[in-house]
């Protein structure tokens, strides 16, 4: 019997017709490259259409520069808010194979039409000798339509490849499961090589080439993706979707509101549980009972009321409880990350503003484009990774003993750390180049100041450290802690950090602004930065990352690792993360 169950996974995987995965013959390592592909596939696309969008918003609809920013700035945002749709759908009906596999098409038509929109004659706006262009509403329309479908189309993919390729590996199976963390490394690290050939290659060809090329490249590329990923179908192993989490929430806090007058027993094991050795939940573990939110294990209690039969608006399994207690337990652990995706966000905004002021030459006759140095977090991140991996694992694994060296909790804090020398190294650059500016008498809007670009470079190196610890571990927690039925829904609820991050920024940029600015004052980020103090605002968000931090440690130490029933507590990483 022993070696019948060493056949097949344990952790609820089947294959494609719906049978219990064979180990040897599916997941692991071997069905990644499909997936990393794919993922590599798709970012390139994304930000080889995304990077430079702003500036085809100016020169090809004849918009204004607050205007083009916030037409790109919203449908980016969009572009973080549909993956709580994409993840409801797979998590729920369809599956994380079906989801990603509908939507990439979904994608793709959204690809193609935008190609046609800047390539087609008559979908093509009109330009004049100066080169001013007057699209018209018909042409305007079909640019958005076909960005809104790619960001309808991304809201499918982006929660669900990450979950879809840490399902390959069975959390039941020791060398498996360290696979699975360094899955989460990999899976990032070829995001950012997708990045970086379309933050350079694809916006030149967008640049010098022309639009229809520089959209049409991203088209082929995601066609590429699409591949990729279905010839690896035979080898994936897949979790069966367990029916709608919003319901099965709902049910639980109608049931517990229903027992509220109802004590709960001091014996846990009274709680009501399926007998069986599955959970009531479609392709779900049992969860062990935890002591956190006791009010919500009314909803297990079993009355004189409830038949064998009672509803599950009345009557839920310690299994259903124990979900929302997860989802509940990591809400904590998910807004800590918002000051950190805020952080995150500087290097589209005020590290640009900054590089505007330096010297950007590079010999006598090029000159860097402040923008362009954002591709120094990437070659980071590339760096990082690899290093994490091979090195700072294995060298911390020795001394404690964990597969993943550092705890998850413990990962994510390193990086919230390391953000905030960051924003210090920007300060630091911001008051070098004041004096600068002092010195030479520099105060013109026009000025440049004579500092080289490149000390820069710090500030966006120790932001690319700081993902490859936070970002990826974000990915791996809200992947492993999420209840096996919601993985998606939690994956995707970790990407609206970025989103959230941003509006922050933007909060904060609006109340500096509005203060500093009284009585006539210039303010600290004014029109003309060699008149301000953009070294204040980096200060700000240095102290809001250190005090960010100290929550996020009391979080840490609160938080309690999920467990479920195949885990006893002598054994498994999880328990011994507390």
């Amino acid at each position: 019997m022993g070696e019948v169950a060493d056949m097949y996974t344990q952790d609820g995987t089947v294959d494609m017709k719906g049978n219990p995965a064979v180990k040897k013959g599916t997941g692991n390592w071997r069905a990644c490259p499909y997936i990393l592909a794919n993922e590599c596939c798709e970012r390139l696309a994304y930000y080889g259409m995304s990077t430079n969008l702003v500036n085809y918003m100016k020169t090809r609809l004849g918009q204004g520069n607050s205007v083009a920013a916030n037409n790109v700035t919203n449908w980016s945002g969009t572009c973080y808010i549909t993956p709580l749709i994409g993840a409801f759908l797979a998590d729920a009906y369809m599956g994380r194979y079906w989801t990603i596999a509908s939507f990439m098409i979904i994608y793709i038509i959204g690809l193609a039409l935008l190609t046609m929109a800047s390539s087609v004659k008559g979908l093509v706006p009109s330009c004049d000798g100066s080169g001013t262009c007057h699209p018209t509403e018909p042409q305007t329309a079909a640019v958005f339509v076909a960005l809104y479908l790619i960001a309808l189309g991304t809201g499918g993919i982006k929660p669900c490849v990450s979950s879809f390729g840490a399902d390959q590996f069975d959390e039941n199976d020791e060398r498996e499961q360290k696979s699975k963390s360094s899955f989460f490394n990999w899976f990032y690290f070829s995001i950012n090589i997708g990045a970086l050939v379309a933050s350079t290659v694809l916006v030149y060809v967008q640049t010098h080439v022309g639009w229809g090329w520089g959209f049409g490249i991203p088209a082929v590329v995601m066609a590429i993706a699409v591949v990729s990923f279905f010839i690896g179908t035979p080898l994936y192993r897949h979790q069966r979707p367990g029916g709608s989490p919003i319901t099965r929430i709902a049910q639980v806090l109608v049931a517990s509101a229903r027992k509220w007058s109802v004590a709960v027993p001091a014996d846990k094991a009274q709680l009501h549980e399926t007998l069986d050795k599955e959970s009531g939940i479609e392709g779900s573990r049992k969860l062990e009972h935890t002591d956190q939110f006791g009010c919500l294990d009314k909803a297990a209690v079993v009355t004189a009321e409830d038949s064998a039969a009672a509803s599950p608006w009345r009557l839920c399994t310690v299994t259903q409880v124990e979900e929302l207690k997860s989802v509940v337990r990591l809400l904590p652990i998910w807004a800590t990350g918002i000051v950190f995706a805020a952080v995150y966000g500087q290097m589209s905004t005020m590290f640009v503003l900054q590089g505007n002021t330096l010297d950007q030459r590079m010999g006598p006759r090029f000159s860097i484009p402040s923008a362009t140095l954002s591709m120094v977090d990437t070659i980071s991140v590339i760096i990082w990774v690899p290093i994490y991996d091979r090195v700072i694992v294995p060298a911390v694994r020795s001394v404690t003993g964990r597969p993943r060296g550092f705890t998850q909790l413990q990962r994510m804090g390193i990086g919230l750390v390391i953000s905030i020398f960051s924003m210090v190294a920007a300060g630091v650059l911001d008051i070098v180049r004041l004096r600068a500016v002092a010195r030479h008498g520099l105060y013109g809007d026009k000025d440049t100041v004579p500092i080289s670009i490149f000390w820069q470079v710090p500030q966006y190196f120790i932001i690319g450290c700081a993902e490859v610890f936070t970002f990826v571990g974000q990915l791996e927690f809200f992947y492993d802690q999420a209840p096996d039925a919601m993985r998606s829904l939690c994956s995707a609820l970790s990407l609206t950090t970025v989103a959230l991050g941003n509006y922050l920024s933007t909060v904060l940029v609006t109340i500096v602004t509005r203060i500093t600015t009284r009585h006539g004052r210039l303010g600290w980020i004014p029109d003309n930065l060699n008149r301000g103090h953009l070294d204040y605002f980096f200060w700000l968000l240095a102290v809001l990352s250190l005090l960010n931090f100290l929550v996020y440690l009391l979080m840490a130490k609160w938080y309690k690792y999920k467990k479920t029933a195949e885990y006893p507590d002598a054994k498994g990483e999880r328990n011994q993360e507390h």
